[in-house]
């Protein structure tokens, strides 16, 4: 979800620490973490609210919009430019010798 490095973790701890202090820290990363939880909730409560009125099925419209992603331009071009073998490739001929590697 976040693209966040360890350096960029301790650098805002450090902020944290020169903003709050040691000793109000861990009560205001805790506040943070609990506003956190408690906006994750009311915008899940708010979805399936607007959900119910309008009388949708969530999951059925998040399959659709998660199928729109085969019509991204980088997977047409990756499934233009795919190496698929032929049929005549993938079937071993009966008569073909066992590969040896020690023979070459």
């Amino acid at each position: 979800m976040f693209d966040i490095g360890i350096g960029e973790i301790f650098a805002l701890a450090a902020i944290g620490l020169l903003i709050f202090g040691p000793d109000k820290l861990p009560k205001a990363a805790a506040d943070g973490a609990r506003m956190l939880k408690q906006l994750r909730s009311m915008a899940a409560g708010a979805k399936q609210e607007l959900a119910d009125s309008a009388g949708l099925d969530i999951t059925e419209a998040m399959d659709t919009v998660r199928g729109f992603s085969e019509f991204h331009p980088k997977n047409i071009v990756s499934s233009l430019l795919k190496d698929e073998p032929t049929q005549q490739a993938v079937q071993p001929a009966i008569n073909a010798p066992k590969f040896d590697p020690d023979a070459t």
